[in-house]
Formats: C-alpha cells, sequence, structure tokens
C-alpha cells in the first residue's frame, strides 16, 4: 500500500471517530436536557393598596419607577388584570388558592379579634410548588389569619417573615411624625408583632419600625435567592406598603415631587431592582419569572397618602374598576415576548393553575375557579383563556360581572369616594351610595364607567344576565338573598 493510500485511510478513520464522538456528545447532551431540566425560579412581588395608575408605564406622575418599566419593556404588561377581591385578606387567598375567595369563606380584611383564617385543607400555591422541591419563602403582610395553624410554614412555605395583618392594626394613631396617641379605633388592639417563622420575634411598636420594613422584606427575599441559587424557589413577596401609615427608608424620603407617597412607590421600585440584582449576581435570570402585581385599587379618602386609580371609578373596597382592575407585569426572559401589552381578561386566581402548567406541578382535587393562561404570557393573543370575571364583596354579594368588553354592574350598597379627602394620613369619612338598577358600561370605550349604555343594548344584558345566573348558582348571592351556592366552602377554624 503506498504512503498515500495509507495517509488517506488514517484520515478516513480519523473522520470516522469525530463523527462518532460528535453524534454520541449530541445524543448524550440532548438525554442530559431532557432528563434533567431546571425548572424555572418564580417570585411573585404583591403591593399593597397600590393603584392602577401608580407605575410609570400604567401613567403614574410625580415620581419614576425605572425597574418596574424596565421589566415591562423586558416583558408584558396587562391591562385587563384583575384582583381576586378589592380587599386585603380576600385579595390574597384568591392569589393563593386559585379561588374566587368566597368559593372558600373569604371576605373583607381579618382583624386581630378573628380566631379563622386559611383553611389547611386549601391547596395554595406554595404547596403546588414545594411537592416539586421547590424552596419556598414568604417575606411580608400575611393577613390570612395570625395564629400558629393559619400562618405560612403550615400551608407551604419554608421561611416567613413580615407582619401577621395590616400594618394600621395596632394600638397607635396612623398620622405621620413621632407622637402617637391612643384613638377610639385603635386604642384596644394588641401591638403589632414581626413574624419569624411561626414566632413573634419583635413588635413594630413606632412609625419609625414601619420605616424599615420595605428594605427588611427585601433583604430577606435577597438572602433566600442567595441561599437557593442551586435550586429551584418560589418566592412570594407581599409588601406592607403602600397601606396606611405610609413608611419608607431615609433613603427615599422627601425624594419624589408627589410626596409621601411617591417615596414609598419609589422604595418599592427600588425593591423590584433589588431582585433583579439578585437574580443577575446568581445568573438567574433567565430562568426566573418574576411578576409584580397588587392587592386592589388606592384608599382614596386618604388624599396624598393614597394612590391613584389611573382615571378608574372609585378604589378600593368597591366593585368599580379602580377598586379591582389592577397593574400586572411579568418577565421571564426568552419565554414571554419582550414589550408586549396583553389587553385579555385575566384574574390573580389564575396565576395558580398557570404557574402549575409551567413547571408541571399539580393542582388541587378540590374545584378552583382560576384558568391557565399560559398562552397569554407566550403571547398568543388569539386565545381566550379567561371568559369572564366575577365581581363579588362583602358577606358573598355579587355586585357585577364582565365578559369580553360588557360589564353588568347589579344593584348594591357601596361605600364611595365621591368626597373631600383627607391629607397626611388622616382619612376623610365615605359615604354610602346604593345602586338601584343594573347599569351596563362597554369597557373598550368607557373603561371609567361614565356612561350607563343599560337601555341601549338587551342582548348585551341579557347574555350578562345568563354570566349572573351561573355566578349565582356556584357561590350565591347575598344581594338576593341567596346565602351559598353549590361550590361553597368554610373558612379555616381554630381547633
Amino acid at each position: 500500500m503506498s504512503y498515500f493510500k495509507i495517509l488517506l485511510k488514517r484520515f478516513h478513520v480519523l473522520i470516522a471517530f469525530v463523527f462518532l464522538f460528535n453524534c454520541n456528545s449530541t445524543v448524550n447532551n440532548k438525554t442530559e436536557v431532557s432528563t434533567n431540566p431546571k425548572k424555572p425560579n418564580v417570585i411573585i412581588v404583591f403591593i399593597d393598596d397600590m393603584g392602577y395608575g401608580d407605575v410609570g408605564c400604567y401613567g403614574a406622575t410625580g415620581f419614576e419607577t425605572p425597574n418596574l418599566d424596565d421589566m415591562a419593556a423586558q416583558g408584558m404588561k396587562f391591562t385587563n388584570f384583575y384582583a381576586a377581591q378589592p380587599v386585603c385578606s380576600a385579595s390574597r387567598a384568591g392569589l393563593l388558592t386559585g379561588c374566587y375567595p368566597n368559593r372558600i369563606g373569604f371576605s373583607g380584611a381579618l382583624f386581630p379579634h378573628h380566631n379563622v383564617g386559611l383553611n389547611t385543607e386549601e391547596w395554595t400555591i406554595a404547596e403546588m410548588f414545594k411537592a416539586q422541591d421547590y424552596a419556598t419563602g414568604c417575606f411580608g403582610k400575611w393577613h390570612l389569619g395570625w395564629q400558629k395553624e393559619f400562618l405560612p410554614l403550615q400551608h407551604g412555605f419554608d421561611a416567613y417573615v413580615g407582619l401577621p395583618y395590616s400594618n394600621d392594626m395596632w394600638p397607635h394613631s396612623n398620622v405621620d411624625g413621632h407622637a402617637l396617641p391612643k384613638d377610639k379605633g385603635r386604642g384596644k388592639m394588641p401591638p403589632l408583632p414581626l413574624i419569624v417563622a411561626n414566632k413573634t420575634s419583635d413588635t413594630i411598636s413606632s412609625l419609625k419600625d414601619q420605616d424599615k420594613l420595605t428594605t427588611l422584606y427585601t433583604e430577606k427575599a435577597v438572602d433566600f435567592i442567595n441561599k437557593n441559587a442551586d435550586n429551584p424557589f418560589f418566592i412570594y413577596l407581599p409588601h406592607t406598603m403602600g397601606h396606611i401609615p405610609l413608611g419608607v427608608s431615609d433613603k427615599f424620603r422627601g425624594k419624589s415631587e408627589q410626596g409621601f407617597y411617591g417615596d414609598v412607590m419609589m422604595e418599592i421600585d427600588w425593591s423590584v431592582g433589588e431582585i433583579n440584582k439578585a437574580l443577575e449576581k446568581n445568573n438567574l435570570v433567565d430562568n426566573t419569572i418574576v411578576i409584580f402585581t397588587t392587592d386592589n385599587g388606592p384608599w382614596l379618602n386618604f388624599g396624598n397618602h393614597a394612590g391613584s386609580s389611573g382615571g378608574l371609578r372609585e378604589g378600593k373596597t368597591t366593585s368599580w374598576e379602580g377598586g379591582q382592575r389592577v397593574p400586572f407585569i411579568i418577565k421571564w426572559p426568552n419565554n414571554v415576548p419582550e414589550g408586549k401589552v396583553c389587553n385579555k381578561l385575566a384574574c390573580a386566581i389564575d396565576l395558580l393553575p398557570t404557574l402549575a402548567s409551567i413547571t408541571g406541578g399539580k393542582l388541587s382535587e378540590r374545584k378552583i375557579d382560576g384558568v391557565d393562561i399560559t398562552s397569554l404570557f407566550k403571547g398568543d393573543f388569539e386565545k381566550t383563556p379567561r371568559q369572564s370575571i366575577w365581581y363579588y364583596f362583602g358577606k358573598n354579594n355579587l355586585n357585577g360581572v364582565r365578559k369580553g368588553n360588557w360589564k353588568l354592574v347589579l344593584p348594591h350598597t357601596w361605600a364611595s369616594y365621591n368626597v373631600k379627602p383627607g391629607n397626611d394620613g388622616h382619612g376623610s369619612k365615605r359615604v354610602k351610595i346604593t345602586l338601584e338598577s343594573p347599569e351596563l358600561y362597554n369597557m373598550m370605550r368607557d373603561p371609567g364607567e361614565q356612561y350607563n349604555v343599560y337601555d341601549y343594548y338587551p342582548e348585551k344584558v341579557e347574555e350578562l344576565m345568563e354570566e349572573v345566573e351561573k355566578a349565582r348558582k356556584e357561590l350565591g348571592d347575598e344581594n338576593v338573598g341567596i346565602a351559598k351556592g353549590i361550590g361553597n366552602r368554610e373558612i379555616g377554624k381554630l381547633n
């Protein structure tokens, strides 16, 4: 055999070896990816009493929210996203369980004298993640029962630091300043506890103490990210602010044109920035879903200590749009398309089934009301996973329904903000108003609910009344004497 033929043969052998090596490497890499995928981390930042108009990309004025605006530019914002109910405890119960709050016995806000809380029979979003070996942490306001059996560690969380209920539920005045005289409404309330895991570690005894809360929660969340960077994790970060009494650290006090409330919003935005920095530091940005939203609309009668409804009608504790339509931003690089705006209906109760679908988690055997909106997160707006919203409030009052672009408001009584607001931590007294007959609004043309078109679209009224009857059959309606529907369950009670 000639020298040339020997070289040619060796060359062919070498090529075959390289080809075989590359094939095996490709197969092995594919096998490794398919059998051991790292599930995405999930962070939900949940703000208290923040209005639809309190983020820069939603039209905020007098202060800036650059981190949230960047998050929307790098992800997606929703313009028709709803809290589960327009008040603290009920809203949080809906988010964590995927249920309309009245289905699981929740309404309004729990106070320190209440002996009820989130039923341990309910399957929470934290338990869904924990069942998949996620590390789970909650840092902030809980407000689903303060006794041990109702606290976060009994509902799927590995770690908890925060307040058990709202920061105005303490024996002090809510007015800004150093003097804290007792008043008739609060003098009988117990000290406000700061809870770590299942025990009180300290008390929040002054407004200066409240100034530290946003930073405290943020530091705990960042520490949790750093400690669990090699494992999938879920963080629920329900900030105490901007519930009154407002508190803000020295690094943001006096920084906004808007005043104290603007300062608070700037610190909330800073908190989101710190979370993003921690993700970048740990090379976790691309594999982390970050969600930002709020529990209900603004407490408008507190004037310059309250947020903005962004032109929507009324605010917190009402079933008008200002009470329940809230900002919602999601960022998940390479999955959620950048800079998109979603106008489809969605609700906080949809997060549990959606995140379960994304991560492969299991859902409760009990019925839930949330729907999978993964298609919307992916930018597929041709689909409409959520067809309607039911506006429940009070004991179990159905105050309206929305389907598509149409909202039917049912007769009910509410505490209106159509009064001169208070200022500097003082809230004015709201006035009760009763709607005597149904009203119909086109939400595309009239999101501020100013023009009742009930008489002009009888076919839409008929269509939405079918949705009303469906809701009443399922969950009841105290407004018409239906105490419970076929799907109601009990709130948790002390053993």
